[in-house]
């Protein structure tokens, strides 16, 4: 397994990047399971979606640099969690990508593969007051930066009810191959901000926030 990209965001924090290229098996060999992570790896159907899986645990060992068995759990709200360990963490994947995201804060991490079906459904994702400052340039790029950005917010966030139009605010910015995107949280009693990055790889895009 080969780290495609890695960065440190500071120094609690980062995260990284790999393409998937192993078969299944060689994935599961370098993983420890219990039971209940076993049946879950069973119930998956072969594809893409079991390799996504498996991935991201090995991606995730690896970067806690350990061989002992990684109690990893997912609570109510659908996000994944250390039993054991003192870190907060941040999976995601597309196609041939996994991304994970380690910090001693709560974090959040998307990775998308750029496509321009993106453009036939920002009005899904974005308020009108976004769309506006969308630059034609960079029409796609810039909706994926919106996307990852707040995909990334709603993960860092971990509750679900969220919607990335309605709660998710994002200040406008003019896309570059990387860069940083201000976000705002609002919802009833809710009002959090924050600083959300962005990176370009090859033709996925990343997002990335710490909380």
């Amino acid at each position: 397994m080969a780290i495609a990209y890695q960065q440190q965001v500071d120094d609690d924090t980062e995260f990284a990047l790999w393409k998937i290229e192993e078969e299944a098996d060689e994935l599961y060999s370098q993983l420890r399971l219990d039971e209940q992570e076993q049946a879950h790896y069973e119930g998956l159907k072969v594809g893409k979606r079991n390799l996504h899986w498996l991935g991201t645990r090995v991606l995730l060992r690896k970067m806690l640099r350990t061989e002992e068995y990684i109690d990893c759990k997912v609570d109510a709200h659908g996000k994944p969690y250390l039993v054991n360990l003192p870190y907060h963490i941040s999976l995601s994947h597309s196609f041939d990508y996994a991304a994970v995201m380690i910090s001693k804060a709560p974090v959040g991490i998307d990775i998308e593969q750029i496509k321009q079906k993106v453009e036939r459904i920002a009005h899904k994702f974005m308020r009108k007051e976004e769309l506006e400052f969308i630059n034609n340039a960079d029409k796609i790029n810039q909706l994926y930066v919106c996307w990852c950005a707040k995909e990334a917010v709603y993960k860092c966030f971990g509750q679900k009810e969220v919607s990335f139009a309605d709660n998710i605010l994002l200040e406008p910015f003019n896309f570059e191959g990387h860069g940083w995107v201000d976000a705002r949280l609002l919802k009833g009693e809710t009002d959090i901000n924050y600083t959300v990055g962005y990176l370009q790889y090859q033709d996925y895009m990343v997002g990335y926030v710490k909380g």
